[in-house]
């Protein structure tokens, strides 16, 4: 994949990932779901 596939790849996780939680979580919540996320796109 190009660096720019990737980077929209993550860009676009991260977006699912913040509607779906919304703010106020702890860092390591939103690392986790994102992790989950990108791992669901393989």
């Amino acid at each position: 994949m190009e660096l720019n596939e990737i980077s929209g790849e993550v860009v676009d996780a991260a977006m699912v990932v913040h509607r779906a939680l919304g703010p106020g979580l702890l860092e390591h919540a939103y690392q986790a779901c994102l992790k989950h996320e990108l791992l669901q796109r393989d």
